[in-house]
């Protein structure tokens, strides 16, 4: 359940915050409509979950993505989450 909350929030929060990254968040439906690039994971990240959406943003946009959606999240000794990227 925590982790649905916390995906949940990823997601405002992206929408929110992050319009000046390259990468953005989508959906499955958008997602769908994209070539998939690949998986990434960031781990080790403290702080807020905005932090953890901020990291995944910048780890896409270095491997030429413009959009990432979060597939899993953990906060057990610090943030790791893992994304599929698109373009």
């Amino acid at each position: 359940m925590k982790i649905k909350t916390t995906l949940t929030a990823l997601s405002l929060l992206s929408v929110v915050a992050f319009g000046a990254s390259a990468a953005q968040s989508v959906d499955a439906a958008q997602a769908s409509k994209m070539t998939d690039l690949g998986a990434i994971s960031v781990s080790g990240i403290t702080g807020a979950p905005s932090d953890i959406e901020q990291a995944i943003a910048d780890k896409a946009d270095s491997k030429g993505a413009t959009a990432y959606k979060v597939i899993g999240i953990n906060d057990d000794n610090g943030w790791h989450a893992t994304a599929k990227i698109y373009k």
